[in-house]
């Protein structure tokens, strides 16, 4: 949580469709270094890897494609929905996740000790560790704007959406973990004045 004495370490989560990634690429704008999470998974479960080897021992081969890779709207169709399930592939995934991230965050901060790391990370609550963050960012709009985006965007269908934001932490547990929160059901410009916001406190506190 906040430490005013510094603050190099942020974590910014949100659920689906929140608009995190968006709040990410402003904040690499004013010079954070931005650890992608979701990148560093897609790296753990490449081909031959021991993570994506553990995946298809648990869910069957079916979840590969024909070259060895993850298909992964066929894993996600088969988590997506099923708590026991999705909980069971978090548990193969997020130690190697986890590894690998603070493998980033000490060569980040071996390159420049006063860097601000971000760490984009749509799981925090869900699979929140030992890591000591010196600020929690979470992005929020209500759950039916991110359906809405999630249709217009991505072309899921209504049950599709809600499936995929239900089967994440509720609102509740991620503003629980809140230092701020930055609301994005409004337009850009609203949001770029919310993370103009963070930036200068982020300053002033470094």
């Amino acid at each position: 949580m906040w430490h005013p004495r510094r603050v190099p370490l942020l974590a910014l989560t949100g659920g689906i469709a929140s608009g995190k990634s968006t709040i990410a690429a402003l904040l690499a704008d004013r010079g954070a270094v931005v650890v992608d999470a979701d990148a560093i998974v897609r790296e753990v479960q490449a081909p031959g890897s021991p993570v994506l080897a553990d995946i298809a021992a648990e869910f069957g081969t079916a979840v590969l494609r024909p070259d060895g890779s993850l298909d992964r709207p066929a894993l996600g169709a088969l988590v997506f929905g099923h708590p026991d399930r999705l909980a069971r592939l978090n548990a193969l995934v997020h130690p190697a996740v986890r590894s690998e991230s603070q493998r980033r965050f000490s060569s980040a901060f071996a390159a420049d000790p006063a860097a601000v790391v971000v760490y984009d990370v749509p799981l925090l609550a869900e699979a929140r560790g030992g890591e000591s963050w010196d600020l929690v960012v979470v992005a929020h709009c209500p759950a039916d704007l991110r359906v809405r985006r999630l249709i217009d965007t991505r072309g899921l269908t209504e049950a599709d959406a809600r499936a995929r934001i239900g089967s994440q932490a509720s609102d509740e547990e991620r503003i629980a973990l809140a230092d701020v929160v930055i609301d994005t059901s409004a337009d850009m410009e609203s949001t770029r004045r919310q993370v103009d916001e963070l930036w200068e406190r982020v300053m002033r506190a470094a």
